[in-house]
């Protein structure tokens, strides 16, 4: 009996083998969006996620008009790196960013009525950039169409900006730039199996809620609302005394812009590092070193650099001989540039509108000191304060208010430095040019 068992497992086992094996499975990932960092992570993403379903061919259903150049690099670099064929299925539109993203897969397939082309390169107002970003792309198009055996002036011709090119998907066939005219992803994966049965496993299945969120947090409005609240609330914090609502601002939208970038590998520890590093150095400045200079501004660049570099698959950052390529951090930095104006003018603008109101006490602490309410000026006779004990006011760092025994309120400043908080007590050592000089008690 067992030899019977034995014999109809060795007889099964290479028929089940032979069924496994004629067994195709096709991952497909739908990019129907325009090409940006959240793009980038999907494509991505999904060909992580199609190596651990074992798929044999990767399906990138395509219908995007283009978007970011710096992006759509990533992606193409990606997909030419991936061990298994990808293959493009152009579902209606493959223009600029698109087109290059097509030409890096092994195989095109396209819809009827479908187009691929038009790459040139355009700032957001659709107007052309100059020709040294037309040449980068050029450059970009003919390399990938070389990679995968295709005519490198054809790609190249999608970039001119004197009679820029677009194929229809009889032209495409022509020129050897489309395999096939298909009108479904299922006609698709028919082609691309021949005559081994298929399976299509769908991204969409595999996407869990933090994927989507993920997902969600890099959209590019998002991230320049998150980039403003840094910038806004670092800005008011440094112009109001206290510590309160702008902070709490500036962290929570540093939260949401690096976080998803880094849970979603756009983004690494140094660069969240420089930001940290930029954060201290600005602090020191407000807090430790009287003034403002080499701490405070290169706590600035510190942190507009680690937005900037945030945005910017490091991959990118170097030629293939190992120099530096700007090229890719000159949209982000313009990026990051905008949001800083737009946040620093915001900022400005809200806190006008709050001043008068008392919304203003819960936002931040008021710089206005009236005689009435228990300030003075520069007054003489300070001097008489020396060796007395007076309560820190509003916090300092080091400068700040204090207020003496007999409730009247005076500038001053801690004499080695460092912070109080409001409440403390403090000793003073000195008074000179209407400024109290304290120290700890």
């Amino acid at each position: 009996m067992k030899r019977l068992i034995a014999l109809i497992i060795f007889c099964i086992l290479p028929v089940l083998a032979f069924c496994s094996d004629s067994l195709t499975v096709i991952y497909r990932i739908r990019l129907n969006q325009d090409i940006d960092k959240a793009a980038q992570r999907l494509v991505v993403l999904g060909l992580e996620k199609s190596v651990k379903a074992q798929a044999d061919i990767v399906m990138l259903d395509l219908n995007t008009y283009g978007g970011a150049v710096d992006a759509a690099d990533s992606i193409r670099a990606a997909i030419l790196r991936h061990e298994k064929p990808v293959v493009a299925y152009v579902n209606m539109q493959a223009a600029s960013a698109g087109a290059l993203i097509s030409i890096a897969c092994d195989s095109i397939y396209m819809k009827t009525g479908s187009s691929i082309g038009a790459a040139t390169v355009v700032d957001q107002s659709g107007n052309e950039m100059p020709d040294k970003y037309q040449s980068f792309m050029r450059g970009m198009m003919r390399s990938t169409a070389q990679a995968n055996g295709r005519d490198p002036h054809i790609a190249e011709s999608m970039v001119d900006t004197a009679n820029v090119l677009s194929l229809t998907p009889s032209e495409a066939i022509e020129v050897g730039y489309c395999e096939g005219i298909y009108e479904s992803e299922l006609e698709v994966a028919k082609a691309v199996a021949g005559d081994n049965e298929f399976i299509i496993k769908s991204m969409d299945e595999d996407l869990t809620w933090l994927d989507k969120l993920i997902q969600f947090l890099l959209n590019p409005l998002l991230q320049s609302i998150f980039m403003m609240m840094i910038i806004g609330g670092i800005f008011v914090e440094i112009r109001t005394p206290g510590i309160g609502l702008p902070l709490l601002t500036a962290v929570v939208g540093a939260l949401l812009y690096f976080a998803p970038a880094y849970l979603g590998h756009l983004a690494t520890y140094w660069e969240i590092l420089l930001f940290v590093v930029g954060l201290i150095l600005l602090a020191m400045e407000l807090f430790v070193i009287p003034g403002f200079g080499v701490c405070g501004i290169s706590g600035i660049v510190a942190i507009v650099l680690s937005l900037v570099f945030a945005m910017v698959d490091n991959a990118e950052l170097f030629h293939w001989d190992g120099t530096l390529n700007l090229q890719p951090i000159l949209q982000p930095l313009g990026i990051v540039i905008l949001s800083a104006t737009a946040a620093i003018f915001g900022s400005v603008w809200i806190v006008k509108k709050l001043y008068p109101t008392r919304t203003f006490d819960h936002v931040a602490l008021r710089q206005e000191l009236k005689a009435e309410d228990g300030f003075t000026g520069v007054v003489s006779g300070l001097e008489t304060l020396v060796g007395e004990t007076v309560v820190v006011f509003t916090d300092m760092r080091p400068g700040g208010k204090v207020k003496s025994q007999d409730g009247r309120i005076y500038e001053a400043t801690l004499k080695f430095g460092g912070f109080a908080s409001k409440g403390d007590e403090l000793t003073v050592l000195s008074a000179e040019q209407g400024r109290l000089y304290c120290d700890r008690k």
